[in-house]
C-alpha cells in the first residue's frame, strides 16, 4: 500500500491506497478508538481485485494530525470522511467501519446516503449501551490525567484494548503500532480528547434511524468479543433492513487482525450484492 497526506478542512489526514480502479465500487476502511489504518492491512491484501481501496487514519490517530481541540464526534469524523471522498474524487463507496469507526460509518450512511453504496459494520458500536466501565472511570478522572505522564494513560488504554485479542503477542505488536502517536504530551492530550469524545448519545440517536438504510449491509462479529457480545451484533444486524450477519468463531474484538480472511470473504460477499 502507498500512503500520502491530504488537506481536509484545515488538517492533514493520512490515507493508504491499494487495489486498482476497475468495475467495482471503491472501498473505504475506517478504524476505531485509539487504533489506526494498520488495523486493516491484512484484510486489504486479501480483498477481491477490481476495487480501489482507501484506508484512513482518522484525525488524531496514526500519521494524521492531532485534533488540537477540533471536534471528534461521529458526525465530525463523518464530515471529514466525506471531504476526503471529494478530495480523492470518490463519488460513492462501500464504507467499512470497525468499533467507533462503525459508528462513523453509520453517521456517514445516514447523513449522506448517496455517497455510501454498501455498509459493513465490524464489531461496531451502536445503540446506547456500549461504553465500557473503564472508559466511564477514565472520563471522571480527566482533570487528573492531564498532569500524568503520557505513558500512564496509554498503559491504561492498552490494558483495556488488549482484552480484545485472543493472542497476547499479536496484541502487544499491534498496540505498539497504534500507541506511537500517544507517547508524547501532545499525544496524551489527543488521547484524552478521544476518550472525552466517546458519547453513547450519538449512537442512540443513530439507532433510531437505522431502519432508513436502503443499501446492502453486513454486520461482521467476533464470537468471543469481550466488549460487544454476539447478541449485540445480532441486534445491530436486525435493526438494518436486509443486513447479513457474519459471526467469526474463535475471535474477539479485533477480527480484522485475528481473522482477515473471514473478514475479507464477508466483504467480498457484500460487494457482490
Amino acid at each position: 500500500m502507498r500512503g500520502e497526506f491530504v488537506d481536509i478542512q484545515g488538517v492533514r489526514l493520512y490515507y493508504y491506497a491499494a487495489g486498482s480502479r476497475g468495475a467495482g465500487v471503491p472501498v473505504v476502511f475506517l478504524h476505531g478508538f485509539a487504533t489506526s489504518g494498520h488495523l486493516w492491512s491484512d484484510v486489504v491484501s486479501l480483498m477481491p481485485p477490481g476495487h480501489r481501496l482507501v484506508v484512513v487514519d482518522l484525525l488524531g490517530h496514526g500519521r494524521s494530525d492531532p485534533p488540537e481541540g477540533r471536534p471528534l464526534s461521529l458526525d465530525a469524523h463523518a464530515m471529514r470522511t466525506v471531504a476526503l471522498f471529494d478530495a480523492l474524487q470518490i463519488r460513492t463507496a462501500c464504507v467499512v467501519g470497525h468499533g467507533v469507526g462503525g459508528g462513523i460509518a453509520q453517521a456517514l450512511a445516514l447523513a449522506h446516503p448517496a455517497r455510501v453504496s454498501h455498509l459493513a459494520l465490524v464489531g461496531s458500536i451502536a445503540f446506547g449501551d456500549w461504553l465500557p466501565r473503564d472508559v466511564t472511570l477514565a472520563r471522571a478522572a480527566m482533570p487528573l490525567l492531564r498532569h500524568l505522564p503520557p505513558t500512564w494513560l496509554l498503559s491504561m488504554v492498552r490494558s483495556e484494548l488488549g482484552r480484545g485479542y485472543a493472542d497476547a503477542d499479536r496484541a502487544s505488536h499491534a498496540l505498539d503500532k497504534f500507541g506511537r502517536p500517544f507517547l508524547t504530551v501532545e499525544g496524551r492530550d489527543a488521547l484524552r480528547q478521544h476518550i472525552t469524545a466517546l458519547d453513547a448519545r450519538e449512537t442512540r440517536r443513530l439507532a433510531a434511524r437505522l431502519g432508513e438504510l436502503a443499501i446492502p449491509a453486513s454486520v461482521i462479529w467476533g464470537a468471543d468479543d469481550p466488549f460487544l457480545p454476539e447478541a449485540f451484533g445480532r441486534r445491530l444486524a436486525g435493526a438494518i433492513p436486509g443486513a447479513a450477519f457474519d459471526l467469526i468463531p474463535d475471535t474477539r474484538h479485533f477480527t480484522p487482525e485475528e481473522a482477515p480472511r473471514q473478514v475479507s470473504d464477508a466483504l467480498a460477499r457484500l460487494l457482490r450484492r
